[in-house]
């Protein structure tokens, strides 16, 4: 498969006032045409800073973006906006994480489908109506024709993530990122939402990258898994290996607090102790330290660095050997 999305050294820093805060720190990992991947960790670990970063809609000031990102062989980041636009929506779709808060409330649900359409795909209004109503039948919203002329707040938690995705495929794009999209959900609607994105990006050749902070759902739909804490990439592998074989002590962490049904009934969950780091203060030692049963001397002076451990599987941790 050709690489379809490299990101190569990427760095997020905001100002703020209480210092410096550097949300994405020197990241690295590529998409293959076709590939599905997970984004994982927990809330404040850089996930979305990471999916905006690419997309190009970290606001400059107070946001700061260095590094390269390489799709389809060309660097993201040194185009001008305009030339961003072109790519955003076009080639690249993304599922925000809320969809009442990304849909605008003040526009149908047809004009915010078409003006993608009319855009990108320089559609008439007709066309654009028509095709419109194609998609959301693709994303199994009935009625589409009477959906179309409704608003927002007309829909449910779940149509209005469908409109989003929707909204996300209309042009085809060779890569669909989705940002936590199904946090908002009951557990139903989420298997849904997701059968529905593995089945369309699977019929569409897209490429999918998956946002999530639960390692739960990442099993059954994406074949690779980059597990992120304060900021970095702390493990990388194929999907099934990090839950058989996972060797950084927060995969392990998180792991363990997922409920397993292979387990015995009544088996206490092990919850990770501890908070966050404050990415303003991280000192010069792993993030993971003032959380981590594994620590050694060495956690302490220097940040790991991701390394290969064995042929696939790249972990950011000194005591990975013994894990």
């Amino acid at each position: 498969m050709a690489r379809l999305l490299d990101i190569q050294e990427l760095n997020v820093r905001f100002s703020t006032p209480e210092g410096p805060l550097q949300a994405v720190n020197n990241i690295s990992y590529g998409v293959d045409a076709g590939e599905s991947v997970a984004v994982v960790g927990e809330s404040g670990s850089g996930k979305s800073v990471s999916a905006l970063a690419i997309m190009g809609l970290v606001p400059k000031p107070p946001g700061q973006v260095s590094g390269k990102v390489l799709f389809e062989g060309q660097d993201l980041m040194t185009l001008d906006n305009e030339s961003f636009r072109k790519i955003r929506g076009a080639r690249i779709g993304m599922v925000f994480q809320e969809p009442m808060t990304s849909l605008n409330p003040l526009l149908s649900i047809g004009t915010q489908l078409r003006e993608t359409m009319e855009e990108h795909l320089g559609l008439t209004p007709t066309q654009a109506e028509a095709r419109a109503a194609d998609l959301l039948k693709m994303v199994g919203i009935s009625e589409a024709e009477r959906r179309l002329k409704q608003y927002p707040h007309h829909l449910s938690g779940g149509m209005r993530q469908r409109v989003m995705i929707a909204i996300a495929l209309s042009c085809e794009p060779r890569l669909l990122i989705a940002d936590e999209p199904t946090t908002a959900l009951d557990v139903t609607i989420q298997a849904q939402i997701l059968e529905l994105m593995k089945d369309l990006t699977t019929r569409l050749g897209a490429a999918l990258v998956l946002i999530t902070h639960n390692l739960g759902i990442v099993a059954r739909y994406t074949s690779r898994v980059h597990v992120m804490y304060a900021g970095r990439v702390v493990e990388s592998s194929e999907t099934g290996h990090i839950f058989t074989n996972p060797r950084h002590p927060y995969t392990k962490g998180l792991l363990a607090s997922v409920p397993r049904l292979d387990k015995p009934r009544g088996e206490r969950l092990v919850p990770i102790n501890g908070q966050p780091p404050d990415l303003t203060r991280l000192g010069p030692g792993c993030a993971y330290l003032p959380r981590c049963g594994f620590a050694v001397a060495a956690c302490r002076q220097n940040a790991p660095a991701l390394e290969d451990i064995a042929p696939k599987h790249r972990t950011a941790c000194f005591e990975s050997a013994h894990l």
